[in-house]
């Protein structure tokens, strides 16, 4: 009688720690907030540029993306407003850009052109968005050079 007690008990034991072990495997498995950061900030660093512009003058403005991490996905669009003064602004050999009208960037290092237009002082900024919503603004001032 005892023995028959050991098995019944030995097997209540068995079938006891299977299933809270199969517990176990399906709890680990249930974690939904499991996060991949896709979303990483930038800084815009631009290369130092003229405090004067002359009318018609053409300037050029170095703009890097610095990221922490690189992700595929990410995109960037540029778009521009113009405060005070008459100018263009353009991605290299491409058509002006129309204020507020947003851009595709190719790269995250390249060169916008401002051209005057005008012989008084030009304040405009210059905004870039990635595909997060992350934006920055820089702002842009030059005084008459004539």
């Amino acid at each position: 009688m005892k023995n028959g007690i050991s098995n019944k008990v030995l097997a209540l034991l068995k079938f006891s720690m299977a299933i809270l072990l199969i517990s176990f495997v399906f709890n680990a498995c249930q974690d939904n907030n499991l996060e991949i950061q896709q979303d990483f900030p930038f800084e815009v660093e631009i290369m130092p540029v003229p405090g004067k512009i002359a009318e018609y003058e053409k300037i050029e403005i170095r703009i890097s993306l610095i990221t922490p991490s690189n992700f595929n996905g990410t995109t960037y669009n540029v778009r521009y407003f113009q405060y005070e003064g008459a100018g263009q602004l353009q991605y290299d050999n491409e058509p002006p850009y129309l204020p507020n009208d947003e851009y595709p960037l190719k790269q995250k290092q390249f060169r916008l052109y401002y051209t005057s237009q005008a012989s008084d002082s030009h304040q405009f900024s210059i905004w870039i968005k990635d595909s997060f919503g992350n934006e920055r603004r820089v702002d842009f001032e030059f005084d008459n050079a004539s």
